[in-house]
């Protein structure tokens, strides 16, 4: 089993969900007393949120390469960024180390073709549902037309995650909130929502949407597993 290196602690509640989910993964598909090999390197958020507030992107970049070239000095065969606004900058990340580097949105995009998703709404912060670092991505690679909350939503929608789910708590309010901007975009003609900010899924769980969901955190936890147990 090849070692899975994650750059975490953006924050640390999302990266707690990724530890357990990799080994869950790995042991649903090697059974008995098998967990995933990792590395984590949790940095601190609050310099990482204040650049991000202050737009700094380029010190943003800096920090999250300087992140992988550590975990590839130790022993690292993969890098995964447990975050989907810092991948903003993976391309500072995949300059930096020598080994590959897995991009959040990759295993979402095929899992959405896969189902036969041509049209999906995206709940993130609002860098990844406002950038088109995401949305983009999305629609080179896999063709998919990307639908984003209105701007008092998207206001809302990155609020709850910053104030409320980067900090653990987790408010039935904030989830029939989300739950009504879900509904909106299934009126605009989204097929399926993305959970994409890896905090997300600690509120909304799949029998909360009317629309199927597409959980990030779990799809890139699920898709390093598969590499790292794949034969070279």
């Amino acid at each position: 089993m090849k070692t899975i290196g994650v750059i975490g602690g953006m924050s640390w509640e999302s990266s707690t969900e990724y530890y357990r989910l990799l080994n869950r993964y790995a042991k649903a598909r090697l059974g008995g007393h098998h967990n995933a090999r990792s590395l984590m390197l949790t940095v601190d958020f609050a310099p990482i949120e204040a650049d991000q507030r202050a737009g700094d992107w380029s010190a943003l970049g800096a920090k999250m390469a300087d992140a992988a070239r550590h975990l590839e000095r130790g022993g690292a065969d993969l890098v995964m960024l447990a975050t989907n606004t810092m991948h903003r900058v993976y391309e500072s990340i995949e300059q930096a180390i020598t080994v590959p580097f897995l991009h959040i949105a990759d295993p979402t995009g095929s899992a959405l073709r896969s189902a036969g998703i041509e049209r999906v709404g995206l709940l993130g912060t609002r860098y990844t549902m406002e950038q088109a670092f995401y949305t983009g991505r999305l629609l080179e690679r896999y063709a998919l037309d990307t639908l984003i909350p209105n701007e008092a939503d998207r206001a809302d929608v990155h609020r709850i995650i910053y104030d409320e789910l980067c900090h653990g708590v987790v408010d039935g309010r904030s989830r029939q909130a989300y739950q009504r901007v879900i509904e909106d975009l299934k009126t605009r003609g989204a097929q399926a929502v993305i959970l994409g900010c890896t905090e997300i899924t600690l509120l909304v769980k799949p029998e909360d949407s009317v629309l199927p969901v597409f959980d990030t955190t779990a799809l890139h936890a699920q898709a390093a597993v598969e590499w790292a147990i794949r034969p070279d």
